[in-house]
């Protein structure tokens, strides 16, 4: 069942302390204060968007899919989930949402996994893990730093067989999802670039992240 409700009131985009927009396929690194906010607007609809959250001043921790997850007995995130570290920890809360469920089971796309999925001649194409290599990179990681994602937007239904579908997407345009963040992140995007099956509608578009002060440091 959709998750179509907001936990947060409605916001000015005029107030947003910064404003980022993502071309098609391209990626993006920024920093997220305690306290702040940041939204991800899905501009076109149908648009997935892998994010991946880092401990601002210690990298080694990390977004835990797997412990987000067991948290919140739930297969998917949305209003109230609230996003787990590798060391446990509360790193953000899911505090708006007008889309939906949002995978982080399915993981990134890569050459290899488009390779193996969809043929060889997909294999020069671009994908999100390359994407989110040339964003760690700027910050001192590597491609070992690179774990398991949430792919906002991305309709992953489970199907009766266990197995994981990817299907049309029913984000609309301007549906967004929004994240306070409960401790300084640096946030990765990968706004998605595949082109071989239905997460993006075959056609992938722009996105903007707006980042919102938190309420303690609004005038």
């Amino acid at each position: 069942m959709s998750n179509r409700f907001l936990a947060t009131p409605v916001r000015d985009p005029k107030s947003a302390i910064a404003v980022h927009d993502i071309p098609a396929q391209a990626p993006w690194s920024g920093l997220v204060r305690k306290g702040q906010s940041i939204r991800i607007i899905d501009l076109e609809g149908q648009q997935a968007v892998d994010t991946l959250f880092y401990r601002a001043d210690d990298f080694s921790e990390r977004y835990s899919s797997q412990d987000t997850l067991r948290v919140q007995g739930s297969a998917y995130v949305s209003t109230g989930t609230r996003l787990i570290s590798s060391e446990g920890r509360l790193m953000a809360t899911v505090t708006a949402d007008t889309s939906g469920s949002h995978d982080t089971s399915a993981g990134a796309c890569s050459c290899e996994s488009n390779t193996a999925r969809f043929g060889h001649h997909t294999k020069y194409q671009h994908a999100c893990r390359e994407n989110f290599l040339v964003a760690v990179m700027k910050h001192g990681m590597s491609k070992r730093d690179i774990v398991p994602n949430i792919n906002f937007f991305m309709n992953v239904p489970v199907e009766p067989s266990g197995n994981l579908a990817i299907v049309d997407g029913v984000s609309k345009p301007g549906d967004y999802v929004e994240i306070l963040a409960e401790m300084d992140l640096l946030c990765v995007i990968s706004n998605c670039p595949q082109i071989n099956n239905p997460c993006n509608g075959f056609n992938p578009t722009p996105i903007r992240v707006q980042i919102f002060a938190g309420a303690d440091t609004q005038g």
